[in-house]
């Protein structure tokens, strides 16, 4: 949905939108929904909600697919892109991180809900935090067995430091 700046009543909009946003790498099972409050100040728009829904991801130690609810608030600051000097190196300080531009005077809910999904996709998605992962020598998924290789400690390619640390301290 589109929201056209210049038609924005005095008194403020309240909407509640359902968005599917195109996002490579990010599975959306359903819709996401918001509801949003806009108001505006002159040529700034402020948007304030809650957006919610539900993204299906892979597990980075396990490399199973799980489901990840995201629901967070939103509250952003819109100015005309004009607005934005583009010689000028700007610098965000923190009680600006919530300021976007729209043009042609209009702001996309899709790329409101778009942002807030990738806000909270985690860096490192994990099924769960005490995920055990894969046996990096044979693949077993250590959250339902344990295997019987033998892990080495140190990296092979480290070994040459070890056995130089242990030359260092017998010679010590």
């Amino acid at each position: 949905m589109k929201i056209e700046v210049f038609d924005i009543p005095e008194e403020g909009l309240a909407l509640a939108v359902e968005e599917t946003p195109k996002i490579e790498g990010v599975k959306i099972i359903q819709p996401f929904k918001a509801i949003l409050r806009v108001d505006k100040r002159g040529v700034e728009v402020f948007i304030k909600g809650v957006v919610s829904g539900e993204v299906e991801l892979q597990c980075s130690r396990c490399l199973k697919e799980y489901i990840l609810p995201i629901k967070t608030l939103l509250e952003v600051t819109y100015h005309p892109v004009q607005h934005l000097n583009k010689e000028e190196l700007i610098e965000l300080k923190r009680d600006e991180m919530d300021v976007d531009f729209y043009r042609e005077g209009l702001i996309d809910t899709e790329d409101i809900i778009r942002d807030q999904i990738l806000l909270n996709i985690p860096m490192k998605p994990l099924c769960s935090e005490d995920c055990k992962g894969l046996c990096t020598i044979c693949g077993t998924d250590l959250n339902y067995s344990e295997c019987g290789c033998i892990v080495q400690e140190i990296d092979p390619r480290m070994a040459i430091l070890q056995s130089l640390l242990r030359r260092m301290k017998a010679n010590g």
